[in-house]
């Protein structure tokens, strides 16, 4: 199999780091060599963060080059826009339809831009979800990423029952059965 290239974008404290570690979990159950790496620009809430996850036969590098993402999973619009570039062409952009001001907005020293999903929609394939409401819905607002990550797995190459199982064996005890429903939602829509 060709190495498969999938980039993570968002903000800190959105759950890009446990994703990341669902993806290389289903990578490696999958029996592919898997190489992760992950860039962080402030760690701490409201900093960007981005996540490399490349699996295959074997695998070099852990870095995606611009242009070479199969899929491009943002928890948030603006790192979306930020991002973007690095999809290869017919590459599938998944968004979390939620603004999060970076602190240049927030100080006034930037503005946030308008109408990104529409404007990424002209050059790319766009699956957009609200998973902010959809987790609000389950009562559970923590688990919207797993929801994201539902509606990316509609482009990757494992089963349902392969991504219910490594999630189960990812996420702390308690929170199981929340995340699968999460998961769920976004990969049934």
């Amino acid at each position: 199999m060709d190495t498969k290239n999938i980039m993570i974008v968002g903000v800190g404290g959105q759950g890009t780091l446990l994703t990341s570690r669902i993806l290389g979990g289903i990578t490696l159950q999958a029996g592919y060599d898997v190489k992760l790496s992950e860039v962080h620009g402030m760690v701490q809430r409201g900093g960007s963060v981005v996540t490399f996850v490349r699996y295959g036969d074997e695998v070099a590098e852990p870095i995606v080059e611009v242009g070479q993402a199969d899929v491009l999973i943002a928890f948030e619009r603006l790192e979306a826009l930020r991002y973007a570039h690095f999809l290869k062409k017919g590459g599938a952009l998944v968004v979390n339809n939620q603004r999060i001001d970076p602190i240049t907005v927030v100080t006034g020293a930037a503005t946030y831009p308008e109408n990104i999903i529409e404007n990424l929609e002209k050059k790319y394939k766009v699956y957009s979800v609200d998973a902010m409401e959809e987790a609000k819905k389950l009562g559970n607002t923590r688990v919207f990423n797993n929801i994201v990550l539902g509606l990316a797995a509609q482009h990757m190459d494992f089963t349902k029952e392969d991504w219910l199982k490594v999630i189960e064996n990812t996420v702390p005890a308690k929170t199981i059965d929340i995340n699968k429903k999460a998961f769920l939602v976004g990969y049934e829509a």
